[in-house]
């Protein structure tokens, strides 16, 4: 005796399975998106040194940008690898911070970049100085050039200000 095949009820089945595969995907798909500006504008605060403008047009940079709570700072570099060299370099990014209420401890990345890293690393404690034992996320990095033709350090950080002003 043959048994025989019931189409039908495999091609429901199938269609019934389908249609649940569709729902799940479409449902666990879906994200709300909340507290997002309707212009998607974002407000950007700068402060360059004493030039009026609050960037460089030469350059096309700004020394610091303050989004929100969060400042960003262009590198500041130097040409001496030496504790006072990195120490100078450390006060003119406190120079930064402070142009927004900021300071060493509301720093929460940095990224060194060197012409030689093992100099660097033999007078690190200049830099750790800076942090007063609250260190940030970093990463170092040797290149062969940095932009100004002399330097052999350049030192770029990220902060977040806790009290905004």
């Amino acid at each position: 005796m043959k048994d025989k095949i019931n189409f039908k009820g495999i091609i429901t089945k199938l269609w019934f399975f389908f249609i649940l595969l569709i729902l799940t995907i479409n449902f666990g798909c879906q994200q709300e998106i909340t507290g997002k500006p309707e212009n998607n504008t974002i407000i950007k605060e700068k402060w360059h040194w004493d030039n009026s403008a609050k960037q460089s047009e030469s350059a096309g940079y700004a020394q610091v940008v303050k989004v929100g709570n969060t400042i960003y700072i262009s590198g500041v570099p130097t040409s001496d690898l030496s504790p006072e060299g990195i120490t100078k370099l450390y006060k003119t990014l406190e120079q930064c911070l402070n142009a927004f209420g900021a300071n060493p401890k509301d720093v929460v990345k940095e990224t060194l970049y060197t012409t030689d890293i093992e100099e660097m690393k033999k007078h690190n404690n200049a830099r750790k100085s800076f942090y007063q034992g609250d260190y940030p996320a970093a990463s170092w990095v040797q290149v062969s050039r940095l932009y100004e033709p002399n330097a052999k350090l350049e030192v770029d950080l990220i902060a977040e200000i806790t009290n905004p002003n």
